[in-house]
């Protein structure tokens, strides 16, 4: 197999291992977690909001390091603590430990991008990167199918299934060992000036991502927990919805392609408005089955489009420093999920299901129509 396309690919099932498992698995597995460890949907929303801080460190460990470590190191710890992380929420008996396991497995992902993102800029030119950081970018949405088939397969039995978890998490590290190309040391080698955060077109494009963080944790954490809960579905049918969701994610694939075509302003506001009425028609579900299915899948395309297209901004915006260009808006996007996981978890708890997914709605439409500078839309231009 040519060697970047192996890594390519080692890159896309270790975004699907961190993104698509470690952290976004907690949501879908949230009802049965609940049930088994007499967890409140308040705790539930603080711990799925560790995960998201926990990214915030991560990434931000990997931007200020002095670059001691290699991009190929870091993204062999990735792999590791995402597996570890796991494998901690398949033991866990208490919130404690359940905390602990989320946590570092969100830290995973924190871990994860940037030394891809360096490995990417290094290894394809101006033509093929985006459709690699796009393709890698959906792995994501594969990890989500997998998930989705696995808890449909094993129905309530979320231990066993995270202990698979554990299993791919060690072979997809160890493909790494192989894949990643040996001798490339991280970007954050040379220091981060602060004069990069003033670059025209940055401090807009992180507002943005922060209200679209926010947003995105209603359907994240507690879409399954609503699903089940709110609208009366059994997991296996939770599942499916799930399935339903990563496969409508892999449009993600496709974000590079769009931009080129369509233009960065288009998509970036239809991929945002997508969310919201995603978001908001979730509250529909108790009408119809039907409901559920079109909104979750509805904002798993939205979603991996929104981060590509937010991918795609931040590194033309910052062509010197890929890894930065993908860190910075990642980190404003955790930051907002890390805000909106307990915050969505307390407006469910005291304002009811229709006012708590309209707030979050809303934000995404915030998100959507903060005018994007002439620096974020020449992004295009940036990366043909």
């Amino acid at each position: 197999m040519n060697s970047r396309i192996n890594f390519v690919a080692a890159a896309f099932s270790l975004t699907a291992l961190a993104y698509g498992l470690a952290r976004f698995a907690y949501g879908l597995f949230l009802p049965q977690i609940r049930e088994a460890l007499a967890i409140s949907v308040t705790v539930a929303g603080w711990i799925g909001g560790s995960a998201f801080a926990a990214y915030c460190l991560g990434i931000s460990f990997v931007l200020l390091a002095p670059g001691k470590l290699s991009a190929r190191t870091i993204a062999l710890l990735a792999g590791g603590t995402a597996t570890f992380g796991m494998l901690l929420v398949a033991l866990s008996a208490s919130a404690w430990v359940l905390a602990a396991g989320i946590a570092l497995a969100g830290l995973s992902t924190g871990l994860t991008s940037p030394p891809l993102a360096f490995a990417v800029s290094r290894q394809f030119g101006d033509e093929n990167r985006p459709k690699a950081n796009a393709t890698i970018n959906a792995g994501t949405a594969a990890g989500i199918v997998f998930s989705g088939m696995a808890a449909w397969l094993a129905s309530d039995a979320w231990r066993e299934i995270y202990f698979a978890f554990v299993l791919a998490g060690a072979a997809v590290t160890a493909w790494l060992w192989f894949a990643f190309p040996r001798g490339l040391h991280a970007a954050s080698a040379s220091p981060v000036s602060l004069a990069v955060l003033k670059r025209p077109g940055l401090f807009t494009l992180c507002v943005s991502a922060f209200f679209m963080g926010i947003s995105s944790a209603a359907i994240w954490t507690f879409g399954a927990d609503i699903l089940r809960d709110k609208a009366g579905f059994t997991s296996a049918y939770i599942a499916l919805i799930w399935v339903a969701l990563g496969i409508s994610g892999l449009a993600g694939a496709l974000t590079g392609m769009l931009t080129n075509r369509v233009g960065i302003r288009p998509i970036h506001v239809f991929s945002l408005l997508g969310m919201a009425v995603a978001t908001a028609g979730l509250a529909m579900t108790s009408l119809s089955a039907a409901y559920g299915f079109i909104a979750v899948s509805l904002f798993g395309a939205a979603y991996i489009v929104s981060t590509g297209v937010y991918l795609i901004q931040g590194t033309g915006l910052l062509a010197d420093r890929p890894d930065l260009g993908l860190g910075i808006p990642f980190l404003a996007v955790a930051t907002g999920q890390a805000v909106g996981n307990p915050l969505f978890g307390a407006l469910l708890a005291s304002t009811g299901l229709m006012n708590a997914l309209l707030a979050f709605a809303a934000t995404a439409c915030i998100a959507a129509f903060i005018r994007l500078s002439p620096e974020q839309l020449r992004g295009r231009a940036a990366i043909p």
